[in-house]
């Protein structure tokens, strides 16, 4: 039997936007932790490094879903290269800010700025889409996109924080602009894999694709999955920390992301027939279920046990979410589509890590896990109630009378 992963990189062009794009997205997990490093460094307060690096993150999240509608509309590159050059400028500016003691409005500014950066995972998405639609291999190549997100957020922060404390202030966030402008470069200049820009059934590309109910649905529910990821981060080194073993968060944490990245894998290289809404609804189920044991896990080696089971189903949720974007919604939106159910994940990271934080300053680490509990539940009655509409029809879209690369 012929290994799927070989067999989808085999489609013209896709090894070297795969790659790009993976490079291209490490500034997604080490800008904000990069950002915290070096300020922490240079201005010797967390306070104000954690309120830049939210900006950051804030804006950004706010900014993606119209940077990828504008995507959809005028194509990748007419797009990505003027917001990825404002990107990288603002992230220069913003460590001269920092090296030079600039005036504190300067970095708050240089934040915002640097936020115009692409959904570069949407757009590698968006890619696979165009090649493999309505086609198994694109459930694989999904499966593949989710690996490299949960690699990217395992050695980002890591490189990110390592290169600053190793080097000088500004090493982290130097590489994570070099990242952005190699990795972007070489991405924007594949060509012949771009999506062509599709227009609506009705021939009008107006409206947001978080107006879908499939979108409002998946994005919803995936907030919830996103807290539950934090979740397990915060009470790991809260728990660890109360049993008096802090340096085995780092391996608890590990666990979780391998359970996940593994379980991924292999899920994406099955040619699975369920419908998605259902495979999206046994994944979230899977999630809500393993969260319980994690309430129970009083030493590391219980903890680390539970939290891989815990992990085991985040893998197969992101990739049966986005493959139910790709039919759910009209490809005239794609991308924005996926942006925002990421957008969503980011959203829920913050709130569960704030809430658990919460739970766990007034009841105690291990009761931080409730917060995982409940996200779970909340997802699957969504996902559950949206199940109809999940299963809904394809979009009809008709190609734009402009050619695949018209500038």
């Amino acid at each position: 039997m012929p290994n799927p992963y070989s067999e989808i990189f085999k489609a013209p062009g896709a090894k070297g936007f795969a790659s790009a794009g993976f490079v291209a997205r490490l500034p997604i997990a080490m800008a904000p932790i990069g950002i915290v490093a070096m300020l922490s460094q240079t201005h010797g307060e967390y306070r104000l490094a954690g309120a830049v690096s939210a900006t950051f993150a804030l804006t950004n999240a706010i900014v993606a879903p119209q940077i990828s509608r504008l995507v959809d509309r005028l194509g990748q590159t007419r797009v990505a290269l003027p917001t990825t050059v404002i990107s990288v400028i603002a992230f220069a500016a913003l460590m001269a800010a920092a090296n030079k003691d600039w005036p504190i409005w300067t970095l708050f500014v240089s934040a915002v700025l640097a936020a115009a950066m692409p959904s570069i995972p949407a757009m590698v998405r968006a890619r696979w889409s165009e090649i493999f639609r309505d086609r198994p291999e694109l459930n694989t190549a999904f499966a593949f996109e989710s690996a490299a997100d949960e690699l990217v957020y395992i050695a980002g922060a890591s490189l990110s924080v390592g290169l600053s404390v190793a080097l000088f202030p500004e090493a982290g966030m130097l590489a994570n602009t070099l990242f952005l402008a190699f990795g972007s470069a070489v991405f924007i200049a594949q060509r012949a894999t771009e999506p062509r820009v599709r227009l609506l059934e009705n021939g009008s590309s107006h409206g947001s694709a978080i107006r879908q109910r499939p979108v409002q649905i998946i994005t919803f529910a995936l907030i919830f999955i996103g807290a539950i990821f934090a979740t397990a981060e915060v009470s790991a080194v809260a728990i660890t920390k109360e049993l008096g073993q802090p340096s085995a968060a780092s391996l608890v944490i590990g666990v979780y992301a391998v359970g996940s990245f593994v379980v991924g894998l292999i899920v994406g290289a099955l040619r699975l027939t369920m419908p998605l809404q259902r495979q999206l609804a046994i994944a979230v189920s899977i999630i809500a279920l393993t969260t319980l044991p994690l309430l129970v896990a009083d030493t590391v080696p219980l903890l680390a046990l539970a939290v891989f089971l815990s992990g085991v189903a985040i893998s197969p949720t992101f990739i049966t979410a986005f493959g139910l974007i790709e039919r759910r919604v009209p490809e005239a939106m794609l991308t924005e589509g996926i942006t925002w159910v990421m957008t969503g994940i980011g959203i829920g990271m913050a709130l569960g890590a704030f809430a658990t934080g919460w739970v766990v300053d007034n009841f105690g680490a291990q009761n931080g896990f409730w917060v995982s509990v409940v996200a779970g539940t909340v997802s699957l009655l969504t996902v559950l109630l949206g199940q109809k509409t999940l299963a809904g029809e394809r979009y009809r879209v008709s190609p734009s009378p402009l050619p695949r690369h018209a500038e």
